[in-house]
């Protein structure tokens, strides 16, 4: 999290001097200015979050400066410093759109409380600005979950790359969890605290790219009433995650890439260099290296992000971490609609495990999320599953069942076994039984029958087809 930066615009030097000692102490990076038109130059120049402007100055007045400042950049939070006599003035200020002001004389345990409030709003508000993305991401994927050797990869990954502001560049699948992984190596880093910005790059039209990524100033464009902070501004001291990469344009691409180097950029129809210092993650479903290949990506931006990057399992790769998640969103969505539902049957869980998710952990969220809406139980059922189909569905002899309910492992369906491939070789088929304790006979003795239920033919998999 970076220091809150301030500027002092006075021209009184004792007292510019005082306040900036006093700030400094307390741990806030201060500049000063000797007059309204160097403080609007400073201003032009460099980002503070933090103004504090005498009312009654030579040459330019601080009201004056208020009124720039704030058609400028309407987030500086501009704080007038008065004398008794002019507080009538202050609270014109007010209206003007100043933070708060400061009587002369005053200690500096008061103006360090003043600060404080204003950094903890200024923090307040931009935690607002993105809540409703946030909420979003949060529901999506409330936690991690995962106890696969895969999952476990990616946790060592996160943790590894957390603390550090190195750039990071996520891939996989669509509904894998990418934004979540994201969010959880802001959420560990040092610049928790600070705001994490989302970019969909595929969601937001090539025409409006760039307004939303490097903001605008009033009467840029027609419909420019006001200036607009882009998505680079609002994650200042914090993290720009850049959904989607691989969807921008090639002409953003280049914009990007500049400011990705020096953290640099101007907003559109400003002619004023904006520095921000964020951290950024990117993430993709695409294949960058064959985007290259196509001349659809650049290299150099390729290389760029992908300083370190790790891939997120698709689900169908990490089935034993099913039963875990379908749990997670049974007694989320369970409490959401005031259902009863508790759990999931044995039958249900075992489609579930045969299915191959193409929509990853997302499909299975809204899976879970239908099967409470629309169960009847206090069970999710498979016929509540939106992918079951009653005349695939695999009916196991009441002799065959009999069998499987081996004193040992109770817990134990033979449908568990045959859930990784469509087309297991039998070297796979008998080593699976096995390992979880069961006779590999009792499987073979079964599993053909049980395969032409699925509509695979035993004797091709036996011929290796």
């Amino acid at each position: 999290m970076s220091k809150t930066s301030i500027l002092i615009v006075d021209d009184e030097l004792v007292l510019r001097e005082s306040l900036a000692a006093w700030l400094e102490r307390d741990g806030h990076l201060v500049e000063t200015a000797a007059s309204g038109e160097e403080g609007l130059e400073r201003m032009m120049k460099k980002r503070f979050d933090i103004m504090l402007v005498d009312i009654k100055m030579e040459g330019m007045s601080g009201l004056t400066v208020l009124r720039k400042v704030k058609e400028s950049d309407p987030d500086v939070a501009v704080v007038m410093i008065t004398a008794f006599g002019s507080i009538s003035t202050a609270i014109e200020a007010m209206k003007d759109g100043a933070q708060d002001y400061l009587l002369k004389p005053f200690d500096p345990n008061e103006l360090g409380l003043l600060i404080e409030k204003i950094v903890s709003l200024q923090a307040q508000k931009r935690e607002n600005l993105f809540l409703k993305e946030d909420y979003k991401e949060r529901t999506r994927f409330e936690s991690m979950i995962g106890q696969s050797p895969s999952m476990q990869k990616v946790f060592e990954m996160i943790q590894d790359v957390a603390p550090t502001a190195t750039t990071v560049l996520i891939t996989g699948e669509t509904g894998t969890g990418k934004g979540l992984a994201a969010k959880a190596i802001h959420t560990n880093s040092p610049r928790s605290e600070g705001p994490f910005v989302v970019v969909n790059c595929g969601a937001i039209p090539e025409h409006l790219m760039e307004s939303e990524l490097f903001g605008h100033q009033k009467g840029a464009f027609t419909d420019a009433k006001e200036t607009k902070k882009g998505r680079l501004d609002l994650a200042h001291g914090g993290t720009l995650f850049l959904d989607e990469i691989g969807e921008i344009s090639m002409r953003m691409q280049i914009d990007l890439l500049r400011v990705l180097e020096d953290h640099v950029f101007y907003r559109v129809g400003g002619t004023q260099p904006i520095e921000t210092d964020f951290r950024v993650i990117a993430a993709t479903n695409r294949n960058l290296e064959k985007a290259i290949q196509d001349e659809a990506f650049r290299e150099d931006l390729y290389y760029r992000l992908n300083v370190i990057s790790f891939k997120m399992p698709p689900l169908r790769e990490r089935k034993e971490d099913i039963p875990l998640l379908a749990d997670h969103f049974i007694r989320r969505f369970a409490q959401e609609a005031n259902k009863t539902v508790t759990g999931i049957e044995r039958e249900a869980l075992d489609e579930m495990m045969l299915h191959e998710w193409p929509g990853n952990v997302r499909e299975l969220e809204n899976a879970i999320e239908r099967a409470v809406v629309i169960g009847k139980g206090r069970k999710i059922h498979p016929q509540d599953l939106p992918f079951f189909n009653a005349e695939a569905r695999v009916c196991f002899p009441e002799s065959t069942l009999k069998e499987l309910t081996l004193p040992a492992r109770r817990d134990v369906s033979i449908t568990t076994f045959v859930i990784q491939v469509r087309r297991p070789s039998p070297a796979t088929v008998l080593r699976q039984p096995m390992q979880a304790g069961l006779p590999a006979w009792l499987l073979l003795h079964h599993v053909p029958w049980l395969f032409r239920q699925r509509g695979i033919a035993w004797r091709s998999i036996l011929a290796g087809q």
